[in-house]
């Protein structure tokens, strides 16, 4: 069923998504650890604050607080932005060389015609759609924007059920299909040919 597959391919390629975020998720809570956790550094920190706020200890210390918050909030906006780089470079250069993904490989499953300047578009696309507006709904709600944030998360549900479900239509063209002028088909595999048997007297 080309339906099946296509959905097979979709969750093997968001499963790669899945474990990119999880190591960079990894790598931003380290970070972020080792900021907090540089004793010496926010000793030096705070002692300079303390010396220029001239005795003005709460102050100090709220601004000590707010560099620390803005350095994690920025290593967090890094991870994200990384994620969606990479998910970018992951589909335009998988769709550009081999015309499928490591999931549409896996399900016998290639994008045509040749790709060539579409493949940016599609992977344009995709990308968007499956990751990068998520992103930006996350990066909103950490710097505090709660009601924007809803209303991007909103957009990408939307942008998500727009790429997906004219995959059940008869035609099965998503929104990236359409936006980069592709269709998705099965990789025709060559069938042996029978030969006869011969009897021997």
């Amino acid at each position: 069923m080309p339906k099946l597959r296509r959905a097979v391919a979709w969750f093997v390629d968001f499963a790669l998504v899945v474990a990119l975020a999880s190591a960079l998720a990894v790598l931003t809570f380290h970070r972020i650890s080792a900021l907090v956790t540089d004793v010496p550094e926010l000793a030096t920190r705070g002692g300079l604050d303390l010396l220029t706020s001239r005795g003005d200890m709460l102050d100090a210390s709220q601004d000590l607080g707010l560099s620390l918050w803005n350095k994690s909030v920025l290593y967090v906006e890094q991870a994200f932005g990384l994620l969606v780089l990479t998910v970018f470079l992951y589909q335009w250069a998988c769709l550009a060389l081999a015309g499928r993904t490591v999931g549409k490989a896996l399900v016998g499953l290639k994008v045509s015609p040749r790709l060539g300047r579409r493949a940016a578009r599609r992977a344009a696309v995709t990308t968007a759609a499956d990751v990068a507006v998520y992103a930006v709904a996350c990066v909103l709600l950490v710097e505090g924007q709660v009601v924007l944030s809803v209303l991007v998360w909103a957009v990408a549900v939307v942008l998500f059920l727009l790429n997906a479900l004219p995959v059940l239509s008869p035609g099965r063209r998503s929104l990236a299909d359409r936006v980069a002028g592709t269709a998705v088909s099965g990789v025709g595999f060559s069938t042996p040919v029978a030969t006869p048997l011969v009897r021997t007297s």
